[in-house]
């Protein structure tokens, strides 16, 4: 079992976005039993608000479903739990090490740190582009399962 934690910043845009995305891709190759995939945050300011709207109607938009999720905030038992922790950007990386401490067993990376062009993906609270935050997280749940493929954990 790989279980897989997608962060960013309030849990409302990015990390939600790449945990469906991600969920969907690996429904579609019938191997949703050989993951656990969740979403969380960094902060508490969107703890227990729904999905935000922008992510929402982009999901829809490419046939995907995110119904339920509510924001959660990333705890030092998930450190523990999950293989990968898998942040959105530079500065979601930061401020997992503040809760944790220290990535000790090296289980965090940004999501895009699997492609060929490593970087920070946008916040589109911010930006106001879902398109592009899609893009780039579709790249890089594309570019995990290929890193999960070569090292021959799946």
């Amino acid at each position: 079992m790989i279980k897989v934690m997608f962060v960013c910043l309030g849990n409302i845009c990015r990390s939600p976005m790449a945990e469906f995305v991600f969920k969907d891709i690996v429904k579609e190759l019938s191997l949703e039993a050989r993951f656990i995939i969740a979403s969380s945050g960094t902060s508490r300011e969107e703890l227990g608000n729904p999905v935000y709207r922008g992510t929402v109607r982009k999901l829809s938009q490419v046939g995907i479903k995110c119904e339920g999720k509510t924001s959660m905030q990333f705890s030092k038992q998930d450190y523990t739990y999950y293989d990968y922790i898998l942040c959105m950007d530079t500065y979601n990386v930061k401020s997992l090490i503040k809760i944790i401490g220290d990535d000790a067993q090296g289980k965090i990376k940004r999501l895009l740190d699997f492609s060929s062009a490593p970087r920070d993906i946008a916040d589109p609270w911010y930006t106001g582009d879902f398109d592009e935050t899609y893009d780039d997280v579709k790249e890089g749940c594309d570019a995990f399962l290929s890193h999960l493929y070569q090292a021959k954990l799946i």
